[in-house]
């Protein structure tokens, strides 16, 4: 204080007159040097402190660091931070079991550089995400190991953002799914290996079938006895009926997938009832029962929808009831519920006085190789797929099976279904095969199964068909070369050359005329199989093996008249 008057100049008498001032600025002063330790005393104690609760913080965050660390490295699958680019920022451990390399090795390189020559599609699905910056994606890779093993790997990805909302990278996950995978692709080809077997089955199956339906229509063309009338009936309706079954069977999953469709046509209900009845008739006697049909009068005649799914149905319902009764009988009712100018609502009930079934076992009767107990199958034979069928043959036509039953008492089926009304007065009886009429026509059939040629040479003779029959693509190509036909049939599976290749050089013949000629695929594979194959290689169209002769002799006058027309 005395430096500071002394430097601003203060004579004595001033300091002497001011001394009281003075004094007080001085104490002013001093207070302040006071003040000022006690605040450095307190900043440094705040420092102290300070620095110990920094020295805390690293060293928790230091902590929590490691326990992520440890428990991010202890995750199977692999977590990863990339930029913008694909280039990864972070890795886990985990990186090294799953893809075989380490994290030193992945840090800052493209995700392109472990997928070069695989996986294309994916890689521009990739590519598109970081430059679109889509919010997420998901995808599956295929990754080999530096030692050559292969893994299928699981790709998530997710953006992220800085504080202004703008994407600054991803993070994600990969997980290894290689064994979803090859079991996937093990059920791929187990699936693909059962429809392989299916289709040659069905081929083998419906081939001789060809035979005993194709007979069958022949003998119902010729001259008869009125007694056999009604053996070739039920030869023709059991015959048909063995087809759809085995339709069904082999072609069981398409339930599971809804391909199997409605096919409506015009139908006479009491010839298909009739029929039905006949069917059982010699059940019903050998087994000394009752076998009671009741069809309402006042149902039309003649109506439209799918008679051969409908008949179906009903001959597994009358069959189940035939195979678990003992004593009594069966009765077969068709009660007309309501008609309008349009539509008819029938009521199918079907009842017995067999064993019954549980209600224990009620529900499950209706799924797909299940039967009512452990023994039926021993004891009544069947495979526990007549009435899954029947439910799902049912439920494409937008209705139920509906069942009551009484364990030792009997059971009753019954289901109510909507048919449209035909404007047709009667529909043509399938029993009796009224095509006769000749067909003016040159055909050349391909069929190696000498049933199956026999079958179409009666069929031919009696429409007054020019035709020629070889045993393979080859001979019919030989045949073709020397002479002139209008249509051709061809079988689609034959030695030495099939009926793709044999219609694929027809179809490139420097001759128009020749190589422009009608080709209908005769297979005995199901439609499903063949349809577009047969368009591939510009079929003109298909015919199902075993086939409807009334089905054939149109085929045939179609392409008659077509002749005549170009003529």
């Amino acid at each position: 204080m005395k430096r500071q008057i002394t430097k601003a100049g203060f004579e004595d008498a001033d300091i002497e007159k001011y001394k009281d001032f003075f004094d007080s600025v001085n104490e002013a002063y001093k207070g302040y040097d006071e003040d000022v330790k006690d605040v450095e005393i307190i900043l440094e104690e705040s420092s102290k402190e300070l620095f110990k609760s920094n020295q805390a913080l690293k060293s928790e965050v230091v902590r929590a660091e490691s326990e992520i660390n440890i428990i991010v490295d202890t995750i199977e699958g692999v977590i990863f931070k990339t930029d913008l680019s694909g280039n990864f920022k972070y890795l886990n451990k985990a990186c090294k079991d799953l893809l075989g390399i380490s994290v030193e090795e992945a840090l800052n390189k493209n995700y392109r550089e472990f997928l070069v020559g695989i996986n294309k599609d994916e890689n521009l699905r990739l590519q598109n995400f970081f430059a679109e910056h889509h919010d997420d994606f998901v995808t599956l890779l295929k990754f080999f190991k530096p030692t050559g093993e292969k893994v299928w790997v699981q790709v998530r990805l997710v953006l992220t953002y800085d504080n202004d909302g703008i994407a600054n990278g991803t993070i994600g996950t990969m997980t290894d799914v290689t064994q979803l995978k090859e079991t996937e692709i093990e059920l791929n080809l187990a699936n693909k290996t059962k429809d392989e077997f299916l289709s040659t089955m069905s081929h083998e199956i419906r081939t001789p079938l060809n035979a005993v339906i194709g007979m069958s229509d022949i003998l119902l063309m010729e001259k008869f006895l009125p007694e056999q009338l009604e053996n070739l009936q039920v030869l023709k309706y059991s015959s048909e009926h063995l087809l759809a079954l085995i339709n069904d069977l082999l072609n069981l999953n398409k339930f599971k997938s809804n391909e199997v469709k409605l096919v409506e046509d015009d139908f006479n209900l009491s010839e298909l009832i009739q029929n039905i009845q006949l069917h059982f008739k010699h059940t019903a006697i050998n087994n000394n029962l009752s076998f009671e049909t009741v069809l309402d009068s006042s149902i039309p005649s003649v109506l439209k929808g799918d008679s051969l799914k409908l008949s179906q149905v009903l001959k597994n319902l009358l069959s189940n009831a035939f195979k678990f009764t003992h004593k009594g009988g069966v009765t077969f009712e068709i009660e007309l519920l309501s008609s309008t100018n349009d539509v008819t609502t029938i009521r199918f009930n079907v009842k017995d006085s067999g064993i019954g079934v549980s209600y224990d076992k009620q529900k499950d009767i209706f799924k797909s190789f299940v039967q009512a107990s452990d023994n039926t199958s021993q004891l009544y034979g069947g495979s526990g797929l007549g009435l899954y069928i029947s439910k799902e043959l049912l439920n494409i036509q937008s209705t139920s099976l509906q069942l009551e039953s009484t364990e030792g008492k009997g059971s009753k089926f019954w289901f109510d279904i909507s048919l449209k009304n035909s404007d047709k007065i009667d529909a043509i009886k399938q029993n009796y095969i009224s095509k006769t009429n000749p067909i003016d026509l040159k055909v050349l059939v391909a069929e190696d199964n000498q049933i199956n040629a026999l079958v179409l040479k009666k069929l031919f003779n009696k429409w007054k068909i020019n035709y020629e029959i070889a045993n393979n693509g080859q001979e019919l190509l030989d045949l073709y070369n020397q002479k002139h036909f209008d249509l051709i049939l061809m079988d689609l599976q034959m030695p030495i050359l099939n009926g793709y290749d044999t219609t694929r050089y027809i179809r490139k013949m420097n001759d128009i005329r020749k190589s422009t000629i009608p080709i209908v695929a005769l297979t005995a594979f199901s439609q499903s199989e063949v349809k577009e194959k047969t368009k591939r290689y510009k079929m003109n169209g298909y015919l199902s093996k075993p086939f409807n002769v009334n089905e054939l002799h149109e085929l045939l006058s179609f392409y008659s008249v077509r002749k005549q027309e170009v003529v």
